[in-house]
């Protein structure tokens, strides 16, 4: 038996043995009977492991890192992160209940996003954790709530900054946005927070995601820094933490070449000293979820049938956009690209074919691979989306059609 451990394309870090892909050291075959069907998400937890140690060697020793759930939220992901990184940011009561199950200590958890809930604000005071406004309506209803329940809250604030990130997958600062308080609003806030009973800790600027140009995320990240002293000046109190946001990207498409995140950390050693030297009790953290979580999850579905309509041949597997929305393109993408996507239990395998690879559900969106070259594949055969770690289950319409959830696991 010959050993392929090589990378068999330029997407997938997972070894290959015996034209097999090998996923936290299980061969896909083997792992899908352990996991008794189909279909299901498979993450690895050597790859999370190496992806923090590939941060922590490349950022300065005083960036702290924080992992953004909304990424995976899968209980078993969260608990191994737990202990590898510096905070948890949490974008719901749901997520919030997972992230205060792990070891992490709740002042260490944020919560943002837009219209929190009286519930959502309330639990969040009584957990201790971090507030992360982003209205004067949410700092009203903590001011009362904190009152009501004799605890002082935790509150940072959100900012919509008047930049964003160039270059950006998803550009969520700059113009008018439903996120954050904007820049030029954020000194009279900070004077009426100065008047009221609250543990004021610093501020939130998050400027864009998936981006996978150095230069665009090394320029924002000077305006961050430059925003945050600006702002300070005004804080009521030495500030204790500026997020700066992530924005790193992952390559998902032919073409595309992965993050030089060594670039990033050189611009920041560069950036941190100056910054330091006026704001010498700041903590700078740099909150991630895509570029953590993203390379090391995959996404597995079963060849029900082969079919052929005119000429061209489909694949119909028993997943599909039900579970993976992002997969067929209709979670962000303005013209449909294919996910790398391969045949795992015939890796390496020849003859190949061109094929497309569709799902279950009644609608032409329902498609995982359009006009795709891979393995020579037959019913039963095990198809991977490879690069599925991230905004896979949890940013999917499960409940479309019915059909049963995907298994989660963590080898």
């Amino acid at each position: 038996m010959t050993d392929t451990r090589s990378q068999h394309s330029a997407f997938t870090q997972f070894p290959v043995q015996n034209d097999c892909l090998e996923i936290g050291g299980i061969p896909l075959s083997r792992l899908a009977q352990r996991v008794g069907r189909t279909p299901f998400y498979a993450y690895d937890r050597k790859k999370i492991t190496e992806r923090i140690q590939l941060l922590r060697q490349s950022l300065p020793d005083d960036i702290h890192i924080h992992y953004a759930m909304k990424a995976n939220p899968m209980p078993a992901v969260v608990q191994h992160l737990a202990s590898l990184v510096d905070g948890i940011d949490v974008a719901s009561a749901g997520e919030m209940r997972i992230a205060l199950d792990t070891t992490m200590p709740a002042e260490h958890i944020s919560f943002a996003g837009p219209g929190k809930t009286e519930h959502e604000l309330s639990s969040a005071i009584a957990a201790g954790i971090v507030l992360n406004i982003e209205s004067e309506r949410e700092l009203a209803l903590i001011t009362r709530l904190g009152d009501q329940l004799g605890i002082r809250p935790n509150l940072a604030i959100r900012i919509n900054p008047d930049f964003e990130l160039k270059s950006s997958g998803m550009k969520m600062g700059g113009g008018p946005k439903q996120f954050g308080i904007d820049a030029e609003l954020v000194p009279a806030l900070l004077t009426k927070i100065g008047r009221l009973d609250l543990n004021f800790i610093g501020f939130h600027i998050f400027s864009g995601s998936q981006n996978l140009k150095a230069e665009a995320i090394q320029e924002t990240q000077k305006k961050t820094l430059q925003l945050g002293l600006k702002l300070a000046e005004n804080a009521p109190t030495p500030v204790r933490m500026l997020n700066i946001g992530g924005g790193f990207g992952i390559p998902y498409f032919p073409g595309e070449k992965a993050l030089d995140i060594q670039a990033i950390g050189q611009n920041l050693n560069d950036l941190l000293p100056s910054f330091k030297q006026r704001l010498p009790e700041t903590r700078i953290v740099i909150e991630l979820g895509r570029y953590i979580i993203a390379e090391a999850g995959i996404y597995v579905c079963r060849i029900i049938e082969r079919k052929q309509s005119r000429g061209k041949t489909f694949l119909i597997t028993d997943g599909g956009l039900h579970h993976h929305l992002a997969a067929t393109g209709n979670f962000g993408q303005v013209i449909r690209k294919n996910y790398p996507v391969m045949i795992g239990s015939k890796a390496l395998c020849t003859p190949r074919e061109t094929v497309s690879v569709v799902g279950p559900l009644c609608t032409p969106l329902d498609l995982l691979a359009e006009q795709m070259e891979m393995a020579q594949a037959a019913e039963n055969d095990l198809v991977v989306v490879l690069q599925s770690g991230a905004y896979g289950l949890t940013a999917s319409p499960t409940a479309f059609l019915g059909h049963p959830e995907p298994m989660e696991v963590l080898v």
